[in-house]
């Protein structure tokens, strides 16, 4: 079972994506069931009804389906929160050790985007750079675990994400920091399904990214340093986790902070792929422009 959102920014319906009684892909109105994919629908047990719904053969199909944008799987997040450097070799590309506990920073959840919309370069940006991502959605509070077994059963799904980085602004530049190389509007892609965890095993996925059509990451979660438990726990002893709320859980290496590859130019495409979560193709502008939308 697939969860989406289609439509125009801000208007955007429920879909599940699955298979009807022929065995065809179908797109499903879930709006019988949810006027929204976000944090109440998630805590209230939302993905089980939808579940139900669709057994039952209640869903309508949504005819026009293929005709509308793809918006991001989950509605504005309460928090868009970003592991740091869990990958090894991702951690040596940018020229720090692997760390021994996670690096923890936030995205502004305006940042948030469709996998499919038009991706603006900042128009003072040099170091624009992608970041295939494993992201996490939230499914119900979480404050305080005990233990890294109890944080599991705090996913509600997963998807692909792109973690689109100004490095200039992060890292080198005058006053670089972490919080202005990763707030720019529209640099975190999300979609374009959101897959129940019960339907993922997030610990052997396969992540790629491409640029122009040449590949630029190619890696498994099973190389995450921190896996998903590990990382919920761990948040959650400095932080309330809300239904909804999306964890980014770090990039493998490949990106162009590595010094192997141009960073992001004006008219490129950037794509990137999760098995089973799907995929994304971003067209890039320099801000400013026509081209946006």
């Amino acid at each position: 079972m697939k969860i989406a959102r289609l439509g125009e920014q801000g208007r955007e319906i429920p879909v599940v994506i699955a298979a009807d009684s022929n065995g065809a892909e179908q797109h499903f109105d879930a709006r019988p069931v949810t006027a929204e994919i976000d944090g109440v629908f998630l805590a209230n047990g939302g993905l089980a009804t939808l579940r139900a719904a669709l057994d039952a053969g209640t869903l309508p199909v949504l005819e026009n389906a293929a005709e509308l944008r793809i918006g991001s799987p989950v509605a504005r997040p309460n928090n868009v929160i970003c592991i740091g450097m869990n990958y090894a070799a991702h951690a040596a590309e940018s020229g720090a050790e692997p760390p021994t506990i996670p690096v923890v920073f936030l995205k502004p959840n305006n940042t948030v985007a469709g996998p499919y919309d038009a991706s603006p370069i900042p128009p003072l940006a040099a170091k624009y750079d992608w970041e295939v991502e494993l992201g996490v959605v939230v499914g119900r509070e979480v404050s305080y675990l005990s233990s890294v077994e109890e944080a599991a059963s705090a996913v509600a799904g997963y998807v692909a994400a792109n973690d689109l980085s100004e490095r200039e602004y992060q890292l080198p530049g005058a006053a670089g920091q972490w919080t202005k190389g990763k707030s720019l509007p529209k640099s975190t892609p999300l979609g374009p399904w959101l897959i129940p965890a019960s339907e993922v095993d997030a610990n052997k996925l396969q992540l790629k990214s491409w640029v122009n059509g040449e590949i630029r990451q190619d890696s498994n979660t099973a190389d995450l340093i921190f896996d998903v438990p590990t990382v919920i726990h761990h948040l959650s002893q400095y932080m309330v986790l809300e239904p909804g709320d999306v964890i980014l859980t770090g990039t493998p290496e490949g990106v162009a902070l590595s010094g192997r590859f141009p960073y992001i130019q004006d008219g490129d495409v950037v794509e990137l792929e999760i098995e089973g979560l799907g995929r994304q193709r971003q067209e890039f502008f320099r801000a400013g422009t026509t081209k946006e939308a």
